[in-house]
């Protein structure tokens, strides 16, 4: 009797792990990111003005939406990238009409109200065909400076050098001052 109890056993044993194997097989994880997508994508299901896409193999998560407003305001809310062990996913808010803003428009809204720019440009002939020229009034800026580029302690500067600084050097932005002649870019 006791050898048949461990046949038994042995047996359902067996098939225990038969069974177990068959849905380990059938298992599928998704990685973190991927969860992280769906997390996103849920909270957002409900709003037709946003659509959500997963590039898996680059790590990006996009959010299509509708509305520049709402498009501005999860671009700030959302985290730009999130880390996963040596994973580095990115989340980009795109505007829905695929058009992403030029730097002319990008310039424009960010100095809206703003009298240190004075107007922005596009470049219209062969030579500066794509290039964005952002003209900044012509006054001169001061301000605190403690470092050891002013022994002063007064930086005294344009606003085409700070926006160099601000903003950087990217090949076809072109940061200078308005000397109220006419532009012809």
């Amino acid at each position: 009797m006791m050898n048949l109890q461990k046949q038994l056993r042995k047996q359902l044993k067996n098939k225990e792990e038969i069974i177990m194997s068959k849905n380990i097989k059938n298992l599928n994880l998704s990685s973190p990111w991927v969860v992280f997508y769906r997390e996103i994508e849920k909270m957002f299901e409900k709003d037709k003005a946003i659509k959500i896409i997963l590039d898996e193999d680059n790590h990006i998560i996009k959010l299509y939406v509708e509305g520049t407003d709402k498009a501005m305001a999860l671009s700030r809310l959302l985290p730009t990238e999130k880390t996963f062990g040596n994973i580095i996913v990115k989340v980009q808010v795109i505007p829905a009409n695929n058009e992403d803003p030029t730097d002319e428009e990008l310039f424009k809204m960010a100095f809206e109200g703003n009298n240190a720019l004075a107007f922005v440009a596009n470049g219209n002939n062969e030579i500066t065909k794509g290039d964005t020229y952002v003209v900044f009034s012509k006054e001169v800026v001061q301000y605190y400076n403690d470092s050891l580029s002013d022994l002063n302690g007064i930086c005294s500067t344009l606003y085409q050098d700070i926006a160099k600084d601000i903003f950087g050097t990217k090949t076809g932005l072109h940061f200078c001052t308005n000397n109220n002649m006419w532009y012809e870019f």
